[in-house]
């Protein structure tokens, strides 16, 4: 095979991962549009004659967002995480079905079990995506034929046949000498897709694409490049690193330089601990401060109940402790505190996470609310420090009053 693929590095995603097993369990709705993200409420209803009758987008009324959707309900437009009110604008027609996270997790285990009988390092990247190091597989850089990427080839179909055999689903895989380049091929021919790619693959595939298709490039660094007048990855690439450093930090701009052109030297991770533990909620209807705050009050002590329920199964403390705060004009804020000595109590999380509510203007309506505990360390281990806060350089942070010092603003404390 030559030496065009000194590594290899596979992404593995799932397609459609939380639709497609609602498939498994409704056949019937193959084909068609579909979006899960409704509750108990939506769960199809048994009919006389033995049929199921299925809610659809159009019967929903909520403040809830799209888990995720069918290919056929993404041809209107219809994706993960957008408002479940403005999906039913879009596809009115689509099927609504409810969320059942218990049997995603277990499709989960399944599929992950499946690769690593024939491929055991795996870095797991949640539920339904994992990256996985083939460098050392047996057969691997044998050719077939006239094709120097044979084996890696065959080893791909392998790969997606023994997820196919085990759950019954389909995944996209993508094979290439690093994992920035295997996350993007895995996208490249989705669904049911397996791409290979070598470095020299880098001009014809990669380059055309959106800056954005680059994993770690958000919306606010591809708003900064669209300005800038780079739109595509090819575009970037072009710019040398002296004209990156004149608009980014020195390692960004590194990063940039690097990422354009398709290196990546990061290795697979397969023992990773988690950064924080994260629980959230959205509102059917959007709540307000002063006159929900009994509700809100239950909520806030709910959601702080269940992360420190997290951390204490999973045998974690922490030691910052941020809320999430979502309103009704869709700005999302968040804030955090370090406590000294790390924590999975559920009445401390409590009063830090209220300690961040007071640093928030709370007049308007809330249409989210979550708590997060980060700096995990295993309970009686040095925790680790907390992270020092970014500063724009020539802008001053002064601090906001405490909310008793502010009587003219509501607050849930």
């Amino acid at each position: 095979m030559s030496h065009s693929l000194p590594r290899v590095i596979a992404h593995l995603d799932m397609d459609a991962f939380y639709a497609s097993v609602e498939l498994l369990r409704y056949p019937m709705l193959r084909g068609q549009a579909a979006v899960v993200g409704g509750g108990r409420r939506h769960t199809p209803v048994e009919q006389a004659d033995g049929t199921l009758r299925f809610f659809k987008l159009e019967d929903y009324a909520g403040r809830g967002v799209v888990t995720t959707s069918t290919y056929e309900a993404r041809a209107f437009g219809v994706f993960s995480g957008m408002g479940m009110m403005k999906a039913a604008a879009l596809a009115p027609h689509a099927v609504l079905l409810p969320t059942d996270f218990d049997s995603y997790r277990h499709y989960s285990r399944k599929f992950k079990a499946a690769v690593a009988e024939i491929a055991p390092v795996i870095e797991d990247r949640g539920i339904d995506e994992i990256y996985i190091d083939l460098t050392d597989v047996p057969g691997i850089r044998e050719p077939i034929g006239h094709d120097p990427l044979g084996g890696v080839r065959a080893f791909g179909h392998e790969l997606k046949n023994n997820v196919r055999r085990a759950t019954g689903l389909t995944c996209s895989v993508g094979i290439t000498p690093n994992k920035l380049l295997s996350k993007i091929a895995s996208e490249l021919d989705k669904p049911n897709g397996l791409t290979v790619l070598t470095m020299d693959d880098v001009p014809t595939r990669i380059w055309p694409l959106p800056v954005r298709r680059i994993n770690g490039i958000g919306p606010k660094a591809g708003a900064r490049l669209d300005a800038l007048g780079i739109h595509t990855i090819g575009e970037l690439a072009a710019r040398d690193l002296d004209w990156l450093v004149q608009h980014f930090t020195v390692n960004t701009a590194q990063w940039l330089h690097d990422v354009s052109r398709g290196l990546d030297e990061r290795p697979v991770v397969t023992n990773s601990d988690p950064v924080s533990m994260s629980r959230e909620t959205t509102f059917d209807r959007d709540l307000h401060a002063r006159r929900d705050r009994a509700e809100l009050g239950a909520i806030f002590t709910e959601l702080c109940t269940q992360v420190a329920a997290d951390l204490s199964r999973k045998g974690w403390v922490g030691r910052t402790i941020g809320i999430k705060l979502r309103f009704d004009d869709f700005k999302t804020v968040t804030r955090d505190q370090s406590i000294v000595v790390p924590t999975a109590d559920p009445a401390e999380i409590r009063h830090v996470a209220g300690q961040c509510l007071k640093r928030v203007d709370l007049t308007r309506r809330l249409r989210l609310l979550g708590v997060r505990v980060g700096g995990l360390s295993r309970p009686g281990a040095p925790a680790p420090a907390p992270r020092p806060k970014a500063k724009v350089s020539g802008q001053a942070s002064p601090a906001r009053p405490a909310a008793a010092e502010r009587p003219d603003e509501p607050t849930l404390f």
